[in-house]
């Protein structure tokens, strides 16, 4: 009985608070001529901080905003304005370049190529603080929504494929007509500064001008030469694929985004989807997206 009640009170069965992870871990495989090497840090709460593959980073790491990672943006059932109630699951805006996040990681395992965690994340915005002029609608820092992510190297004998599947919860107590999941995004060095789009009637890839924005064709952006590259696929239902070029910063971002709108609230719960982040030369990512289109295509 005294057990049960530690382990309700959150301890162990000594007294002593269960350890957090850390939020250090790394996954590898080989694909290619190279491996394909993750690593997540504590600094970003298990959020990936670094994709290495052909002697090439693929993630500009510098913020908590700066990864490979998911968020979510939320309406508080009146008009719309991105940041201001968006839980990010590497951290704040406010957490800076610093080596401390303001979202909590809850879980993190390794298996192999495959890595698992669950993070309370963070609001992007402090209390207070304002994007694009407009305020944030979050009364503190550390929010209580979820994302959990289940990232695996390897895909239906395709080592040039990245699983990433990821699932966010909403908890209840909140009222939103509209929520926006960016399933995945990537920001990138600068040098990956070609967009193409994968065009999924003619197997052909086709230039992307800067945007900003979305369309409907998985997005790829690589590096002129096409030696590395790296591109998303989603088979859930409408997915938004973005691309974005920030000059300032010398930075180039793909995302993956879904939406749900309920004028009569989006409901709390979890909120699931399933995508693909393909790394190699722009040949290997090319082909990669093809094979997963075949798979997944309805007849």
């Amino acid at each position: 009985m005294h057990q049960i009640i530690f382990l309700l009170c959150g301890l162990s069965a000594t007294g002593a608070p269960p350890e957090r992870p850390t939020g250090n871990a790394v996954i590898r495989a080989q694909a290619g001529p190279s491996e394909i090497v993750i690593t997540t840090t504590e600094r970003l709460a298990g959020a990936i901080h670094s994709v290495r593959w052909n002697g090439k980073e693929f993630i500009d790491s510098f913020d908590h905003g700066r990864q490979l990672q998911s968020a979510a943006n939320f309406d508080c059932g009146e008009r719309f304005f991105p940041e201001v109630f968006n839980p990010t699951e590497a951290g704040s805006n406010a957490d800076g370049a610093g080596e401390k996040s303001s979202s909590r990681l809850l879980k993190l395992a390794v298996d192999g190529p495959e890595l698992r965690t669950t993070t309370q994340m963070a609001f992007w915005l402090t209390p207070g603080e304002k994007s694009e002029g407009h305020l944030a609608k979050n009364d503190r820092i550390l929010s209580d929504h979820l994302v959990s992510k289940r990232v695996r190297l390897g895909h239906g004998g395709n080592p040039h494929v990245i699983e990433y599947e990821v699932a966010f919860v909403i908890p209840e107590g909140e009222r939103h007509n509209y929520a926006q999941f960016e399933a995945v995004t990537g920001y990138m060095p600068a040098e990956f500064s070609r967009f193409l789009k994968y065009d999924e009637p003619t197997e052909r890839l086709l230039p992307l001008d800067d945007g900003p924005g979305e369309q409907a064709s998985p997005v790829i952006l690589t590096t002129p030469s096409g030696s590395h590259a790296m591109g998303v696929y989603s088979p859930d239902p409408s997915p938004g694929y973005g691309r974005f070029r920030f000059e300032a910063a010398k930075v180039t971002k793909w995302n993956c985004v879904f939406r749900v709108n309920d004028p009569k609230g989006v409901k709390p719960g979890e909120y699931r989807y399933r995508t693909f982040v393909a790394v190699g030369t722009l040949a290997d990512v090319q082909r990669s997206l093809g094979n997963l289109r075949q798979e997944f295509q309805k007849p």
